[in-house]
C-alpha cells in the first residue's frame, strides 16, 4: 500500500484544519513544517495533544525541520541552538512512532526531513566564494559532530533524518551528505519538483544513493522556465516513473503542492489514473 501524505498548508491556520483535510482526502499523514509558528519545537513537545488528534483521525505525522537550520554555522552559539532543536525534534519523533505503526507502514521509519544550508558567500569582482567551500574542514568537522550526536540521540529508535534536495547540491554539500549516509540514522528525500526545476542537477547523485531513498516530495515541475509545486499533471515530470521509484524504494510520498485546491486536484489526478492506493 502506498503512503501518500500532505504538507502543512498556509491556508490551514490550525492543526485541526490540516488533519481534517488530510482525512477528507484519504491521505495517510501530515508533514508538520517547523517553519510555521504553530509547529515550533515547544509546540510540538505537547505531544499528547498532537497524538490525540492524529489518533482520532486515523493518521500519523512526519516532520520537516526549519529550512534555516544550519548545523555548520560558524557561530557556536547559533550552531548549538540548531543542534538542540534537532535533539528535541528527535524526541518528538520517537513519541510519534506509535502513530506511524498504527496507521502507516511499520516498516517505514518516522522521517525528519532536512534541507542543507548553503551558508553565505562573498562576492568578488569575478566570482562568488562560498564560505563553506573555502573553510571546508571546519564545515566537515561540524557534520562529523552532527552525525555523532544524531547517532547518540536516535539510538535504536525508529527515526531517520532525510536530507532533501532543493536548488542543487553544492559540491561540498555532496561530500557532507556522503559522510552522513555512512550512518544508519540518515537517508535521502527526493523532491522531484525541485529536481526538475534545476534541470535534474542532482539526479545522478540521488540515484547513486538509491538504496538510501526513503522519502519523496511529489509535485509537478518544469525546467524552462523553472517551476515547481505544480498540480500533478501540469508539468513535465514522468510522474508514473517517479512514483514507481518510490514504490521500489519502499518510500512514502508527500504531495507537496502549496494550496488546498492544488492538493485536491493532485489527489484526483492520482485517483483517475489508479495510482492512489
Amino acid at each position: 500500500m502506498r503512503n501518500f501524505g500532505m504538507p502543512t498548508l498556509i491556508e490551514n491556520q490550525t492543526l485541526e484544519q490540516n488533519i481534517a483535510l488530510c482525512r477528507a482526502l484519504g491521505l495517510s499523514f501530515v508533514e508538520l513544517n517547523m517553519n510555521f509558528p504553530e509547529y515550533q519545537i515547544d509546540k510540538l513537545e505537547d505531544t499528547a495533544r498532537f497524538y490525540k488528534q492524529a489518533d482520532e483521525a486515523g493518521i500519523y505525522y512526519t516532520l520537516h525541520l526549519d529550512e534555516n537550520l544550519n548545523i555548520a554555522d560558524f557561530n557556536p552559539l547559533v550552531r548549538d541552538a540548531y543542534l538542540e532543536t534537532v535533539r528535541r525534534t528527535i524526541e518528538v519523533a520517537k513519541r510519534f512512532a506509535a502513530l506511524k505503526n498504527k496507521y502507516g507502514d511499520p516498516a517505514q521509519p518516522v522521517i525528519i526531513n532536512m534541507h542543507m544550508h548553503h551558508g553565505i558567500y562573498i562576492t568578488l569582482p569575478d566570482r562568488k566564494v562560498q564560505m563553506y567551500e573555502r573553510d571546508f574542514e571546519t564545515y566537515m568537522a561540524a557534520f562529523r559532530h552532527f552525525s555523532a550526536c544524531c547517532a547518540r540521540w536516535i539510538g535504536d529508535a525508529d527515526v531517520k533524518i532525510a536530507i532533501e534536495n532543493t536548488d542543487g547540491f553544492k559540491a561540498y554539500e555532496k561530500r557532507a551528505i556522503e559522510y552522513l549516509l555512512q550512518s544508519n540514522c540518515f537517508v535521502l528525500t527526493w523532491d522531484i519538483g525541485h529536481s526538475k526545476a534545476t534541470g535534474e542537477a542532482d539526479l545522478d547523485f540521488i540515484l547513486s544513493h538509491r538504496d538510501r531513498l526513503q522519502h519523496f516530495h511529489i509535485h509537478d515541475g518544469r525546467e524552462n522556465p523553472p517551476k515547481n509545486h505544480l498540480v500533478l499533471g501540469d508539468g513535465e515530470i514522468d510522474l508514473r516513473a517517479r512514483i514507481r521509484c518510490a514504490d521500489d524504494c519502499h518510500a512514502r510520498c508527500v504531495l507537496e503542492t502549496k494550496t488546498i485546491d492544488a492538493l485536491r486536484k493532485s489527489v484526483a489526478w492520482l485517483k483517475q489514473r489508479e495510482l492512489f492506493c
